[in-house]
């Protein structure tokens, strides 16, 4: 019995699947009789004719699975084909807490009102998608939640600028 309490109980766990391979894996998962969920949101794709409307991961790379991780259910979901890993600390997996996932269920139940955002924190680097400014980098230096409005210094000829933006206007620059 070297097994904890919380791993002996159903949780949600995040899967870190192959980028554009979460469909596969989502239905790997589902034929290997794994509850899972892979939350998807509604976009146009421009294609080289025609605009259309599919369907897209709202966290690209990731689904969640609903189980008892004991080793054995471990093992089973990292031999399906296109897992990478179980999300994870150091010493076991990390479970999803129920409060999160009973949050994003209930926000999927009303898509139509669902739109997705940049994780975004002060210190960042971002860049500007939008406006007057498109294609400028900087740092973000405040965020006021009452507005949802940033305030973001863009270093032009070594000088500090800022500008309020849109939450939307900006995107943070992966390293």
């Amino acid at each position: 019995m070297t097994e904890s309490v919380s791993q002996m109980s159903p949780a949600w766990y995040a899967i870190y699947a192959q980028v554009r391979h979460e469909n596969k894996v989502y239905s790997r998962l589902l034929a290997k009789s794994f509850e899972c969920l892979l939350p998807q949101i509604e976009r146009w794709s421009r294609r080289r004719d025609r605009r259309k409307k599919i369907q897209v991961p709202i966290f690209p790379g990731y689904l969640f699975v609903h189980t008892v991780l004991d080793n054995y259910h471990q093992v089973k979901i990292l031999q399906t084909a296109g897992v990478v890993r179980i999300v994870r600390t150091e010493d076991s997996p990390l479970p999803v807490p129920d409060s999160q996932m009973n949050s994003l269920i209930t926000l999927l139940g009303n898509a139509n009102v669902l739109t997705t955002h940049p994780y975004l924190n002060e210190g960042m680097r971002v860049k500007i998608v939008n406006g007057p400014l498109y294609g400028c980098e900087g740092i973000l230096v405040r965020k006021k939640n009452e507005k949802t409005r940033l305030v973001v210094a863009i270093d032009i000829i070594q000088q500090a600028v800022s500008v309020e933006l849109s939450e939307e206007d900006v995107e943070p620059i992966s390293l």
